[in-house]
């Protein structure tokens, strides 16, 4: 999974490749102490967040505001022998008890995660089975879950010693306390898990690990492709690999899987749209999928008002697809021109401009998935360009990040894709202005106003 917004997986040099519990007991001793948060559902969301002192409230925020009650907290990183670290924080296991404690209370809980793609995991700097056991079961006894998450890719995914060693002291776990839930994240390509990855399953298979979740990071595939119809390619694919490797059916392989796209645009020429997260929620739910999540909370969903978790969370029961606003809605800008389709005219190209405000069908726009929709067609950026001055014009639904827009607390309707927001050519507010994008400086000709 990516850190600091930099995936350490090489696109270059995988071309159609993904990205990539005890309580606290000591040896010999049965019982597990009571914990502090729910048990996590069959069916269940739990989006990333890169957790620090600036990012620990987001779980609350995104909690209120959509209903999300799991998140898997990354990255629990090595300082040094067998003593961990958020990576993003620099601080040791009980930081952000206090946050993590609220959401518990509250019927919710956390998957601190081991590892990602640049900071490596603790089996490869604890190298003793019964210290490694020690070290994970303290991260589960001090902060009340026993889940745990292992995002291994890159350099550790071939490290066959740490892979051992972990998996060793994640069977010792579970041999103290069978209610240890191991989850693995792993890169996955169109046609399934590649190679090592499934080497890393079989060893822990081989080893005794009870795997939970095998939480395939279906983004980045570096192909070119249509990320959704890629992350749909890799789930159906790896259900039969995991129907194959644990001797269990189909429809229990995807009650062990998880799917995690990135919320937006991908470190390739991909874009994981809403539109694309309601349809893999929908995926997600007829297949009897346990786990959807995604990378990551505060730097990709934040800014879309918890979009994102807000489609993913109906997995879970607790939550719903937001419905768009009643159609026909306008949107109205600078001297109180509505934004309007040129000529009234449904053909791919034509130019959306200002004008009077004539309720007319050609002013009338619809919210869908982050799109904006006209005459039955979507708000697009000519080309798909990102420069200043790249004109918006009418164009068939594709699902690109072209046609994704998001009405800021600011009014302005920025893509996100550009990072540059919708504008009135000219700063004018004349019948046949042109509108276009441009960088965000919150003047008069980016402020529009959605009724």
């Amino acid at each position: 999974m990516r850190t600091n917004r930099i995936r350490a997986l090489a696109i270059a040099a995988l071309p159609v490749v993904a990205g990539a519990a005890i309580i606290g007991l000591t040896p010999g001793v049965s019982e597990a102490a009571p914990l502090a948060g729910a048990a996590f559902p069959a069916h269940y969301s739990a989006p990333y967040l890169q957790i620090s002192d600036g990012t620990a409230g987001d779980m609350s925020t995104d909690m209120n505001a959509t209903g999300t009650k799991f998140f898997t907290l990354a990255f629990l990183t090595p300082q040094s022998g067998c003593t961990p670290v958020w990576e993003a924080n620099g601080t040791g296991v009980g930081s952000f008890k206090s946050q993590i404690s609220a959401l518990q209370a509250a019927g919710g809980n956390v998957i601190p995660s081991f590892g990602g793609a640049a900071g490596g995991e603790l089996a490869q700097t604890c190298t003793t089975t019964s210290s490694l056991t020690a070290a994970y079961a303290n991260v589960v006894n001090s902060y009340g879950t026993n889940r745990l998450d292992f995002d291994i890719e890159g350099g550790v995914l071939g490290d066959t010693g740490s892979t051992s060693r972990r998996d060793s002291a994640l069977a010792a776990l579970q041999a103290q306390n069978p209610a240890v839930q191991v989850d693995f994240t792993l890169a996955v390509a169109p046609n399934g898990l590649p190679g090592e990855e499934m080497g890393l399953l079989q060893d822990a298979k081989a080893k005794g690990v009870k795997v939970s979740v095998v939480n395939l990071m279906t983004m980045d595939f570096g192909n070119g492709q249509n990320a959704l119809n890629d992350a749909l390619s890799g789930a159906r694919a790896t259900a039969g690999q995991l129907a194959g490797l644990y001797g269990i059916s189909t429809a229990a392989a995807y009650g062990m899987m998880g799917l995690t796209p990135i919320a937006g645009q991908n470190d390739d020429n991909e874009f994981f749209s809403q539109s694309d997260a309601q349809t893999l929620e929908s995926f997600a739910a007829t297949n009897g999928v346990a786990e959807l999540s995604f990378w990551e909370i505060d730097f990709y969903d934040k800014p879309t008002g918890y979009a994102y978790s807000r489609i993913f969370n109906a997995i879970t029961g607790g939550g719903t697809t937001p419905p768009p606003p009643p159609p026909g809605g306008s949107i109205t800008g600078i001297g109180g021109k509505c934004v309007d389709v040129t000529g009234a005219n449904a053909a791919n190209g034509t130019a959306i401009e200002l004008y009077d405000c004539n309720g007319t069908n050609a002013q009338k726009w619809a919210s869908s998935g982050g799109t904006l929709q006209s005459l039955g067609k979507c708000m697009d950026i000519n080309a798909a360009g990102t420069a200043n001055g790249t004109k918006v014009q009418l164009y068939d639904c594709n699902g690109t990040g072209a046609q994704q827009w998001t009405h800021n607390s600011s009014n302005q309707l920025v893509n996100p894709v550009s990072g540059k927001c919708l504008d009135a050519t000219g700063q004018s507010s004349a019948n046949g202005t042109l509108l276009q994008i441009w960088t965000c400086a919150g003047s008069a000709n980016q402020q529009w106003t959605l009724t």
